[in-house]
């Protein structure tokens, strides 16, 4: 748990800037691969962090996922991770993978809904 309100938005910022760097390997190495996102409740860092990598379909995170591509994006999220300063060993479910398509179908879209649904479900 981070202490304070400064503490967490130094580390956000840290964070912010080494996934960016993580996802732009992605987009560049990874087909169909469109960009990534992280939720976190500073309240129970690092454990509560998971980073998603979305595709735009659910074909193309399927066929990355068959052709070994997830051991791409865990590594890139591990690296930026280390690079954040945060202890990978305390993260519960550090990564998870998803589609602009599913989600369009089950949320209308809404990423917010989804990611708040999915965070439900880590507890």
């Amino acid at each position: 748990m981070l202490s304070s309100k400064r503490d967490q938005t130094r580390t956000e910022r840290q964070l912010s800037s080494c996934l960016t760097e993580a996802c732009e390997v992605g987009k560049a190495q990874i087909v169909g691969f469109s960009w990534l996102t992280h939720e976190v409740d500073y309240g129970r860092f690092p454990e509560s962090l998971q980073v998603t990598w979305i595709f735009n379909t659910e074909a193309q995170k399927t066929e990355a996922l068959a052709q070994g591509q997830d051991v791409l994006m865990r590594t890139l999220t591990r690296a930026a991770l280390d690079e954040a300063g945060v202890d990978m060993e305390k993260l519960i479910a550090p990564v998870r993978f998803d589609s602009e398509e599913a989600c369009k179908r089950a949320d209308g879209g809404d990423w917010q809904r989804r990611l708040a649904r999915s965070a439900k479900t880590r507890h």
